[in-house]
């Protein structure tokens, strides 16, 4: 009996806060298999757009407990593979790989049944070789008032001002082939981006705060090997 109170703790461990971070909700180390390899199978709840943006090409492989992401030459998106994750203040974790210069990763937060703007879009922060870019969607780009402004050939010039002032990119190298690993955090208004245990950057935006945020989607341009994925709320 003197044991049962020493493993109560120990299974209690994971869901509890890391470095202030928030509750863990969600983690995922890719320690599985697929079952076949023609279609998308990432599992674990992931959904992946290969369907609809890539005539339904496979574009996503459980490789040596890692989620390989890669374009198919006859995409017409980037890939998007995502998760269910609903909060308001929280931050996004993992480790990630990239192989070629043009390689980035977005982590796109997303409410999709928010219709004022495109797909849901709400904030995102982008991850390349040589800078992290930090953006308010809602806001921003995204909000169709630009958004079909922009497709017309309409959008005004001071509207394209406006919009610049919604994206903040920093600075910084990351060499390639190599795993790094990233932090994004959400306060209120304010997203935050760390690489390797350093704060990139911060920036502060009215959309960044949007009170339903319930999907986190992982946006690749090229290829790019993603592990150890966890969500951390805060509320």
């Amino acid at each position: 009996m003197r044991f049962i109170p020493l493993l109560v703790c120990c299974f209690a461990l994971p869901l509890m806060a890391e470095d202030n971070l928030g509750t863990l909700v969600f983690s995922d180390d890719f320690e599985r298999t697929e079952t076949q390899k023609l279609k998308d199978e990432p599992g674990n709840g992931w959904n992946t757009s290969s369907s609809w943006s890539a005539k339904g090409h496979k574009e996503v492989d459980l490789i040596d407990g890692t989620l390989h992401v890669y374009i198919h030459p006859e995409a017409i998106h980037a890939v998007d593979v995502g998760h269910a994750f609903v909060f308001i203040d929280g931050t996004a974790t993992m480790r990630f790989k990239l192989h070629e210069e043009k390689d980035t990763l977005m982590l796109n937060f997303a409410d999709l049944s928010l219709k004022e703007v495109h797909a849901g879009h709400l904030c995102a922060a982008t991850f390349g070789a040589k800078k992290v870019t930090l953006q308010d969607m809602k806001t921003g780009g995204m909000a169709l008032k630009y958004y079909d402004a922009r497709k017309a050939g309409t959008l005004s010039k001071e509207d394209q001002e406006l919009i610049k002032t919604k994206v903040q990119t920093f600075p910084n190298d990351m060499s390639l082939n190599t795993w790094h690993s990233l932090n994004v955090t959400i306060l209120g208004d304010t997203m935050t981006a760390s690489v390797d245990g350093k704060t990139v950057g911060s920036f502060t935006s009215p959309g960044i705060a949007h009170e339903s945020k319930q999907v986190l989607r992982l946006l690749v341009s090229n290829k790019v090997t993603i592990d150890d994925v966890k969500y951390y709320k805060r509320k």
